[in-house]
């Protein structure tokens, strides 16, 4: 009899594991949105055929002695309509279960992911080949035929060089490779010995953004980056000389400030969702000759002040980006495959103008989101997890000290942000989807951001029933001559009671 095929946990997702909890069960999401109402009969039909592309997302997860790890499957997943608050916890522990779901109301359809699975971009490749396939069920008359070229596809998966037959000695592991289980990236790239294979260039920040430093923690559970609509806008930039900021190179922990607030009743997360021209964001940004990743994270420091009335003697704020590191390091792998950087602005010592901020922002992140520096960060923490003492531990007792780095880290962040870039899809999926959306539960307030079609989405989460922050980042940019839409989740006891679907979104 075979046993199924099994493959041990990657360096970025152990941490989720040990750093979940019922406020924050480390899950994303991920939506379309139509522009009709889903058929939920077709729906289910293409989520069966895109499962079968899709070998990681057959996985359940296991705890060993000294490990979690990913065991196959023969489970199958279900699209069902939309029941539960945003986000609902997907693992629960020894409970054999899919680590992701497919769910649709009205004219949505929401791809949601236990963050130990996979990152922002592989659920991406996920809900891209989901959307294709249901809108060539839906219209076979305008669909493509199945030996298309597919250069004529606009978001492709990204070419991966041959990965090493050895990367695992194991049988069972060598037999999950075949299934697609083990494209562990950083074990490919990172581990002693092993060559980076990363094309060379000119050793500068990408146009995109996205990253903290040290490991990349849980509760950043931010994902992935694509390139953005900055992308152009700085390729066609003057360069010009980068000075080192002050705040570069030294972590202020002591003195960051923490956003406090009521806790939601029930542990769901606050969604408050703004949708806005993406080229009206961009001229904003081009105007500080910034990122929009950059842009957006100064203007969410400036709204967290504004809503606090305040910073008192804590002057810090301090956010997590993410990078993906497939833009550095090719790989094809939808496994947890990005890094982290960390920004910060210190009020009052200093030009404290929303520009002076992103323009410094900028420049802490640019030196941090090279290849070299990337590099050098996780070989570190691969060393570091390697360590035989450490290999050693059970499972438990690494469970605790990835908590305790886990919140010693949380200590010297403030907010958290993820962009996940301009999408475009495949036709007929493109001109079927309108609006592209991202968010995630967090242990504090973060932002999450994503384009389609012209229209750039910017979805708040927090843990906390208060909005204050959300209505000054609004505010801010109808002031600078952005049309923005709101819309929220209800959920408190009276905002629920209104509705039976507590999920529903409201302007």
């Amino acid at each position: 009899m075979n046993r199924p095929a099994w493959v041990r946990l990657d360096n970025a997702s152990n941490i989720f594991l040990a750093a979940r909890s019922d406020a924050d069960p480390k899950v994303f999401r991920i939506s379309a949105e139509m522009d009709h109402e889903v058929d939920p009969l077709l729906l289910q039909a293409a989520l069966d055929e895109v499962y079968d592309r899709y070998p990681l997302y057959h996985a359940v997860m296991r705890r060993g002695v000294f490990w979690y790890y990913l065991q196959d499957s023969d489970l199958r997943p279900v699209a069902t309509q939309e029941d539960e608050h945003t986000c609902a916890a997907l693992y629960q522990v020894d409970r054999r279960s899919l680590l992701f779901r497919v769910v649709h109301h009205e004219r949505r359809i929401s791809l949601e992911v236990f963050h130990a699975l996979s990152d922002g971009t592989g659920a991406l490749w996920f809900l891209t080949d989901l959307l294709d396939s249901y809108v060539r069920l839906r219209d076979p008359a305008t669909a493509q035929p199945q030996d298309a070229d597919p250069e004529a596809v606009l978001l492709e998966h990204p070419d991966a060089p041959d990965q090493a037959a050895d990367l695992h000695a194991d049988p069972s592991e060598a037999a999950a490779d075949a299934l697609g289980l083990t494209s562990d990236s950083f074990a490919h790239y990172f581990r002693r010995g092993r060559r980076s294979d990363r094309p060379t260039g000119d050793g500068t920040a990408p146009a995109h953004d996205e990253a903290g430093s040290g490991p990349p923690t849980a509760d950043e559970t931010t994902t992935t980056d694509t390139p953005t609509e900055g992308s152009a806008a700085e390729a066609a930039a003057p360069s010009r000389p980068r000075r080192r900021p002050v705040a570069v190179g030294r972590r202020t922990v002591r003195g960051v400030h923490r956003v406090r607030g009521t806790r939601t009743p029930d542990n769901r997360p606050r969604l408050v969702e703004l949708s806005m021209p993406a080229t009206q964001v961009l001229a904003l940004a081009r105007a500080q000759g910034v990122s929009m990743t950059m842009y957006l994270t100064g203007l969410f420091f400036e709204a967290v002040r504004l809503s606090a009335g305040g910073l008192g003697r804590s002057q810090t704020i301090a956010a997590s980006v993410p990078v993906n590191l497939r833009q550095f390091f090719p790989s094809n792998s939808p496994r947890n495959f990005f890094a982290t950087v960390r920004v910060e602005h210190t009020y009052g010592q200093g030009d404290d103008d929303l520009g002076a901020i992103c323009r410094n922002l900028e420049e802490q992140f640019g030196p941090e989101a090279t290849p070299e520096a990337l590099e050098r960060k996780l070989r570190r923490f691969i060393r570091f997890e390697r360590m035989p003492l450490l290999r050693i531990l059970p499972r438990g007792l690494k469970d605790v000290i990835l908590g305790l780095v886990n919140i010693a880290n949380n200590r010297g962040l403030t907010v958290a942000v993820s962009n996940l870039g301009r999408v475009a899809l495949p036709e007929p999926a493109e001109s079927r989807v309108r609006r592209m959306m991202f968010h995630v539960t967090a242990v504090r307030p973060q932002f999450c951001s994503m384009s389609h079609d012209g229209m750039l989405t910017v979805s708040f989460t927090s843990p906390f029933t208060e909005t204050d922050h959300v209505r000054e980042f609004a505010r801010m940019l109808a002031a600078g001559g952005v049309d923005v839409s709101v819309a929220a989740t209800r959920v408190t006891e009276d905002e629920v009671a209104e509705v039976t679907d507590g999920a529903e979104l409201r302007s």
